[in-house]
């Protein structure tokens, strides 16, 4: 199984804490190898803006530092305390969205209103509400099982909630996490047993929904249209694409050397952010494309298994949760490295925990504990299963 137990003193009757080391491992190399390229790629900006070269360096080593006591906090918070806490969670959830709109609590920056101002820290709503409302989806799809399984309307129901949160989300606007939160929403009800032409009809209806609201306004139909062909005007819509897909390109098999871009020079935008992969391209090349690429999927199938084990011991909530873990890790990767590529078009979502993000680093980490805490309670179930399945056979 690959983890280990913490905490047992001889005589103890303590349950012993059992952490996966497998996905302790992943998330570190992911971590460590996310220090490196933020620096690599901050250094110029940082330098620029206050004279520090490793001024990133160090706010990513705090943001650390605090998404890993986060996950420590919710490690101590069983599931079912967050099973019965879902409704409540959902609200709160809604309420963030909503804050963000009111003048004087929403924060705006670039034109987008996405963040509430505590105590001199700009906080995304947006990265909390996801967790809190797959808490909520998992919760449903355990409640409501037998009519999720069996009925169009058990599916069109929470369906229906994540349309509305879709909808908070893009009056911010932040199309890429409204769209993040609802395929992984989906992507948690399949997994839950939705009948599968239940999820064809709904998927087919909301591909086109999803192109109309794409279409709806001016700054996505510029995005798509510089998506489509960066190169018809490379100085201005499509600048931000041609210059990663140039970094990009530099990288060849084996890149420029560490901390050797051009790109990352004033030229690429956000490069410490949205666009890090690009500058991972170029410095590392093909080789480090791949190592990354080969960690978030190891990551992905690590806490596909958690799921896995949490459904054989019969947590059906807890198995949801670490399944939209997977989810959303794997198509938020998935999508920052194909807008770095120009395979999708333009969206400000970070590559989970190597880009600077202060609110994404945090929730995410905090995710991980949590993600943790299923494997450590279906260990536990399942122990208790097999100490069972062993006494009958001895009463027997």
């Amino acid at each position: 199984m690959s983890g280990v137990a913490v905490g047992l003193r001889p005589g103890s009757r303590s349950v012993p804490i059992r952490l996966d080391l497998v996905t302790i491992g992943l998330v570190m190399a992911i971590l460590l190898l996310g220090l490196v390229m933020v620096t690599s790629a901050s250094i110029s900006i940082a330098t620029r803006e206050s004279g520090d070269a490793f001024m990133y360096l160090e706010r990513q080593l705090v943001l650390t530092l605090a998404g890993t006591l986060g996950a420590a906090l919710v490690f101590c918070i069983r599931t079912e305390l967050l099973e019965k806490a879902a409704v409540p969670l959902l609200i709160f959830a809604a309420v963030l969205l909503l804050a963000v709109l009111i003048p004087g609590i929403g924060h705006s920056v670039n034109g987008s209103r996405r963040w509430i101002r505590l105590l001199g820290f700009n906080f995304q709503a947006s990265e909390l509400v996801r967790v809190l409302v797959l808490v909520f989806i998992a919760s449903y799809a355990v409640r409501r099982e037998t009519e999720l399984r069996t009925s169009f309307g058990g599916l069109l129901k929470p369906l229906a909630l994540l349309a509305l949160f879709f909808l908070l989300l893009l009056a911010e606007p932040d199309f890429g996490a409204a769209t993040v939160l609802l395929l992984t929403g989906f992507g948690v009800l399949f997994v839950a047993g939705a009948r599968l032409r239940d999820v064809f009809a709904l998927g087919v209806i909301g591909g086109v929904a999803l192109a109309v609201v794409a279409m709806s306004s001016s700054y996505r139909v510029r995005r798509l249209t510089a998506f489509l062909d960066p190169w018809a005007d490379p100085f201005n819509t499509g600048f931000q694409l041609t210059q990663s897909l140039i970094a990009i390109g530099r990288g060849g098999w084996t890149g420029v050397g560490l901390g050797e871009s051009v790109q990352k020079l004033f030229y690429l935008p956000e490069a410490h952010t949205d666009f890090l992969f690009a500058v991972l391209a170029e410095e590392l090349g093909l080789l480090g494309v791949v190592l990354t690429l080969g960690l978030f999927l190891a990551l992905v199938w690590r806490a596909l298994f958690i799921a896995r084990l949490a459904a054989d011991a019969g947590l059906k909530f807890q198995s949801y949760l670490a399944a939209g873990f997977a989810i959303w890790l794997g198509l938020q990767a998935f999508i920052n490295i194909g807008v770095n590529m120009g395979a999708l078009p333009t969206k400000g979502l970070t590559l989970p925990f190597m880009s600077y993000g202060r609110s994404s680093l945090i929730v995410t980490l905090a995710w991980v504990g949590m993600l943790l805490r299923v494997y450590h309670e279906a260990m536990q179930a399942g122990r208790g299963s097999a100490v069972g399945r062993r006494g009958a056979g001895v009463a027997a």
